[in-house]
């Protein structure tokens, strides 16, 4: 039997803000409630939904009527800077609706036993790794490159495990939520972990992240199970075609993080040092038994780049742009064969 899904109500009679709101909403397919907009109070009074489980409204538009409908949540989207009635959540109204829909969820996460719902797409996750032993490679500018220019296409998550995450536009401040925070939900709040991920979300364009631990030490205390514990479960929401890893040597278990790669990336330079190392890494996985990494891995050298944009958005652009759209492509070459080979198999 088909499970109902929740109703949440929008009602704000600016027409031009729930149209976009609206909108926004809808592109987010996995929330956990089937949307019902409104921009006439009488009408939204007059609805035949027999249960409300979050009602949005905006200041303008509410009333003491609006009570009647009983929303299991009831938040005004404040215009006014003046929150006049108790026993009501209030959200700002007037900032990015990326913020107003972590908020809503925030209040309905906090409120709410359930679990938000799982809709499966049946969409297989691909991860790719990048990871290199020696250092000013450009690893983080390729990985985010290759992030944004995967997302254009492709629903693509981007995850930064650097004890330093070498990007300014990464990296939160103090109050947000990171890295760190979805390990301790992932252990302490399994059932709401989609919820948690979906208010914890931060975009560049298309391309979706989560912040990186603003301290590189707490890397060092998260274990190889709650590593690949986090990869399991980020599969298991079909949320995302590929996810983008940008490791380093200060996690425990590089190596079995490498192993849950469809394809690594290994930056280098020509250096006879840079050469060195390398071929110390490769010797160990060698010895560590697992030469599997070193066959999913291409190496390569970007020392024929010599500028890079300031603006991320903009590393879609230029030299190291052309190289990882050559990249793109075979990526997804190979996952057509896979799916045809795949189906074939059925």
């Amino acid at each position: 039997m088909k499970k109902v899904r929740k109703i949440m109500v929008l009602c704000d009679t600016e027409e031009e803000f729930a149209q976009l709101m609206s909108e926004f909403l809808r592109r987010h397919n996995n929330l956990p409630w089937e949307l019902h907009t409104y921009t006439n109070v009488d009408n939204m009074l007059n609805t035949e939904i027999t249960e409300i489980a979050m009602l949005v409204v905006a200041e303008a538009a509410y009333s003491q009527e609006v009570r009647k409908l009983s929303p299991g949540r009831l938040v005004v989207l404040n215009e006014s800077g003046v929150m006049k009635w108790e026993d009501i959540f209030y959200v700002d109204k007037y900032q990015a609706a990326e913020e107003i829909l972590k908020q809503l969820l925030g209040i309905y996460m906090e409120v709410a036993g359930d679990q938000m719902p799982m809709l499966r797409t049946n969409r297989k996750t691909v991860f790719i790794g990048n990871y290199s032993p020696v250092r000013r490679t450009m690893q983080t500018s390729f990985a985010i490159t290759l992030s944004l220019m995967l997302a254009e296409k492709h629903p693509t998550l981007y995850l930064n495990f650097e004890h330093y995450a070498g990007c300014a536009e990464l990296v939160p401040d103090m109050q947000s939520l990171d890295m760190a925070d979805l390990l301790y939900f992932l252990n302490a709040q399994k059932d709401k972990f989609r919820l948690r991920l979906q208010t914890m979300l931060k975009h560049k364009g298309r391309l979706a992240y989560i912040p990186p631990m603003k301290s590189g030490q707490n890397l060092l205390t998260i274990t190889v199970s709650e590593w690949l514990g986090l990869l399991q479960k980020i599969e298991e929401l079909e949320e995302y075609e590929y996810v983008v890893l940008d490791l380093s040597e200060s996690m425990q278990g590089l190596f079995e993080i490498l192993r849950q790669c469809a394809r690594i990336y290994t930056l280098t330079r020509e250096d006879r040092i840079a050469q060195s190392k390398l071929l110390q890494y490769e010797q160990i996985l060698a010895l560590y038994e697992f030469g599997d990494v070193l066959g999913k891995t291409k190496r390569l050298s970007l020392s024929h780049i010599r500028r890079l944009p300031e603006e991320l958005e903009q590393l879609t652009k230029g030299d190291l742009a052309n190289l990882v759209k050559g990249l793109v492509r075979e990526i997804e070459e190979d996952q057509r064969k896979e799916a045809d080979e795949w189906n074939i198999r059925i």
